[in-house]
């Protein structure tokens, strides 16, 4: 079992009720990265299913949990032989943190792809990208430390002053343990960017408040390839779009989350 795999297990109390405990190595400033809670959720709503894959999910941030224990609720809703439908809560201390609807079905291990676009852009060769500087212990950013991150450089221009002024941020992405690629680390990639919006100018925490991500197939071992971009930033609030492709060049994850602009 990988750290990620111990991070985010779910252990069965009864048929409706998860045991979980929440790791801080997952920190971004102190709360905990979304894309990481929603692998948690999901351990327990595919435990419970008949099905193996997380198809479609759609979670509302309700509140930042702590790191510690907590539980996973889940309610079955309907279960045919395609797919499955699940409600599901992350509860600590008695509260509600992470509101779920899940989609579950099986998919094959090859696909059978009748038609594919391709990727929103060319991104560098991995050795002409750049990681981001590690941050100083005191910050609460433990999540750098799951994962590696290479930058297309022109995404991080933030870090210098220098944004492009659209909201984009495109990386390629794995576990910093040596893990192949499954649908729950998927889970934690289309939410590992730094935010879009960065890009476009702002700074400081953008927490999400809703987030919708597919699975469209079953990754390739290697490294994956996050493409994120925004359509609209206003009022307070942005969007942001990930694409997640894998090392054979496939399409095999989709998100779409609605946030807040940081104060810097």
């Amino acid at each position: 079992m990988t750290k990620f795999d111990e991070a985010t297990q779910a252990i069965r109390v009864d048929e409706t009720t998860y045991d979980v405990c929440l790791d801080p190595g997952y920190a971004i400033g102190g709360p905990l990265n979304g894309g990481y809670l929603m692998a948690v959720l999901l351990r327990a709503v595919v435990d419970a299913s008949p099905h193996e894959h997380p198809v479609s999910t759609t979670v509302q941030f309700l509140k930042a949990p702590a790191p510690g224990p907590a539980r996973v609720h889940v309610e079955q809703l309907k279960a045919g032989r395609t797919a499955a439908f699940t409600r599901a809560t992350l509860v600590r201390d008695g509260v509600a943190h992470l509101e779920a609807l899940v989609t579950t079905a099986t998919l094959p291990t090859a696909s059978s792809v009748s038609y594919s676009g391709r990727p929103p852009l060319a991104m560098p060769p991995l050795e002409r990208c750049r990681r981001l500087p590690d941050p100083k212990p005191e910050s609460g950013m433990t999540l750098n430390a799951q994962m590696e991150l290479f930058f297309d450089p022109p995404t991080i221009g933030w870090l210098t002053g220098e944004p492009t002024g659209r909201p984009e941020s495109r990386a390629y992405f794995r576990m910093a343990e040596p893990q192949d690629p499954d649908p729950f680390v998927l889970a934690l990639a289309v939410d590992a960017l730094p935010p879009v919006v960065f890009s476009a100018g702002a700074r400081g925490w953008a927490p999400t408040v809703d987030l919708t991500w597919h699975l469209r197939a079953l990754p390739a071992p290697g490294w994956l390839t996050l493409y994120g971009s925004g359509r609209l930033v206003a009022d307070g609030w942005f969007d942001e779009e990930v694409e997640v492709w894998d090392s054979e060049g496939k399409l095999v994850a989709q998100s779409r989350q609605l946030a807040r602009v940081g104060r810097g």
